[in-house]
């Protein structure tokens, strides 16, 4: 049995190639295309911001973009367009008041109540007389009074908002009338289990309030 020694020609042949390449590479010359962009010309971050003056066209010409560059157009801020609803809190409609206006009534009512729970706590006389006692009485009070002024205050504002915006809608605009009887409509729904009297001394209240802070949030704030 003989052995004959054969050369590695795929070894060999991929050598020449990367030693072609490479003198290819040191002899080439390179140069801008007609459609590159110049350092003067180039598109800047101030030139994407400034949408008015900027020219689509300037970008890559590959894109193939030319002047056919959509904008995303956001209405987040668009405010209410009802006549007298600008005023110093803007609005952007029905569920804008609805979600800022009752969680912002709630958390006051909460924070009220819970003032109102810690006076209530303290004040209250103990057979015997210990901090760890008093302690409990304060937060059993801040308690049960915090959740009740919290609850109750984001109930209203609830159907408030519901029927402030209803009732804008309705009417086309929105101005202190409209705000009242929202309030007096709340107010008497909220104590009308509670029978005449106390329904109707609830829409007195809430319609003093919502005229109040309608008047505030045009003159004052």
């Amino acid at each position: 049995m003989s052995f004959s020694s054969v050369p590695n020609s795929s070894s060999d042949g991929s050598s020449i190639a990367r030693d072609d390449a490479a003198a290819y590479l040191r002899n080439a010359s390179f140069s801008r295309g007609d459609h590159s962009t110049t350092p003067s010309t180039a598109v800047t971050a101030a030139d994407l911001l400034n949408a008015t003056s900027f020219d689509p066209s300037r970008l890559h010409p590959m894109a193939g973009i030319s002047d056919k560059l959509d904008y995303l157009a956001l209405d987040d801020e668009k405010t209410n367009a009802l006549p007298g609803a600008g005023t110093a809190l803007p609005s952007r409609g029905w569920s804008d008041d609805l979600c800022y206006g009752t969680g912002t009534t709630y958390l006051s009512g909460l924070a009220l109540g819970g003032l109102y729970g810690v006076r209530e706590g303290y004040a209250r006389p103990l057979s015997v007389s210990s901090t760890r006692l008093r302690v409990n009485s304060v937060l059993n009070s801040v308690t049960r009074r915090g959740s009740y002024f919290g609850n109750s205050a984001g109930v209203i504002a609830l159907m408030y908002n519901v029927l402030n915006s209803s009732i804008d809608a309705w009417r086309g605009k929105h101005d202190v009338w409209g705000s009242m009887a929202a309030g007096g409509i709340s107010g008497a729904i909220y104590k009308s289990t509670a029978g005449v009297r106390p329904a109707l001394a609830a829409a007195g209240i809430m319609t003093g309030l919502a005229g109040t802070w309608s008047w505030i949030k045009r003159t004052i704030i």
